[in-house]
């Protein structure tokens, strides 16, 4: 049985990133291959030397939204900060509030900026783990009230908010980053395309469950947070075509994992096709992986979906060893950290 502590490990809090690497393709890049244990050391934009031609890349194009807000309590001035996790109707969300216990059903925020804009929130409904359901006035300012949310392990200022975004974020929809597609400059994705690789892009709005630990003992137990995603019939017709001539598919992301699989499970056979509704799927050691064959990915926290994910996919037995050669090798850890290419 799988459990949850079999995902923790100690990382010494130094090496945390708490900047990203410029330019971004600079990062260490960590190169595992399944076939034969082996693992290497490189940098990420030597990420061409394993792509060759024929190979699909496939990127998840969310945008981070502005989503957290800061406003004051309209009966008593207290100071509440909103995050943010899902759009559910026009003018309605999801969001974290702190202080949470403070904050009830009929509480109003005022939400306002230095330029006079402001916005009424209130709270209509309170649902399980500290979420709740807020309406607002009108939502169409939020995205100028609002700032970009950095994952609370990350403690500098980020000087440019840009810098939290893919190069290739286009769809606006998530509270964090892709972080995988960090690395990518637009340079070397003109380089892997020279290479006659194929480069797909799918949309899953990143949520709560990526800076959410696994508190349960048994992950089975864990609730995963529901993701909206996109994979359009272009992507669904050349991912069947690469599968069905054995060409790989290689997923940027976990998030980018979660939902081609979660398309071909609901396909469950070739032709792949189109996928737009919500992904819930939680991979854990034991998956069948029907579509990916190889991942690239940051370094993940203790105890998290993330981690359990990739140790999924690498075996968690070869994801200890490479995560203590990591912290060995003085290699920096999660969002603004360095990455991870599993083949």
């Amino acid at each position: 049985m799988v459990k949850t502590d079999d995902f923790d490990y100690f990382l010494p809090p130094e090496l945390i990133a708490q900047t990203p690497v410029e330019p971004r393709d600079q990062s260490r890049l960590m190169v595992l291959n399944r076939s034969n244990g082996s693992i290497k050391h490189r940098k990420f934009l030597e990420i061409t030397d394993y792509l060759r031609a024929g190979d699909v890349l496939v990127f998840n194009n969310s945008r981070v939204i502005p989503a957290r807000l800061k406003g004051r309590k309209v009966d008593s001035g207290g100071r509440v900060e909103i995050l943010l996790l899902c759009r559910l109707d026009t003018n309605t969300w999801e969001a974290l509030v702190k202080p949470g216990k403070r904050v009830n059903i009929g509480t109003r925020v005022e939400i306002a900026n230095e330029h006079e804009t402001k916005v009424l929130a209130e709270v209509t409904e309170l649902r399980q783990d500290g979420i709740k359901v807020i309406s607002f006035s009108d939502e169409t300012p939020l995205p100028e009230l609002g700032e970009i949310p950095l994952p609370p392990y990350i403690h500098v200022p980020l000087i440019h908010p840009e810098r939290y975004q893919t190069t290739y974020a286009s769809v606006a929809g998530s509270v964090a980053a892709p972080t995988a597609g960090l690395h990518f400059t637009p340079e070397l994705l003109s380089n892997i395309e020279q290479k006659g690789v194929r480069c797909l892009f799918v949309t899953l709005h990143v949520g709560l469950d990526t800076f959410r630990p696994v508190k349960e003992d048994d992950p089975l137990e864990h609730p995963i947070y529901k993701e909206y995603g996109v994979l359009t019939q272009e992507v669904a017709s050349q991912l069947s075509q690469a599968k069905a001539e054995g060409r790989r598919v290689i997923c940027v992301g976990t998030t980018t994992v979660r939902i081609v699989e979660q398309a071909a499970q609901a396909s469950s056979s070739l032709p792949v096709e189109p996928f737009v509704d919500w992904v819930s799927l939680f991979i854990l050691p034991g998956y069948q992986f029907r579509m990916v064959d190889a991942l690239i990915t940051n370094f993940h926290l203790p105890k998290s979906t993330l981690l359990m994910l990739v140790a999924a996919f690498a075996g968690r037995d070869f994801i200890n060893q490479a995560y203590k050669e990591a912290i060995a090798s003085n290699y920096h850890f999660y969002s603004f950290g360095d990455a991870m290419l599993i083949l």
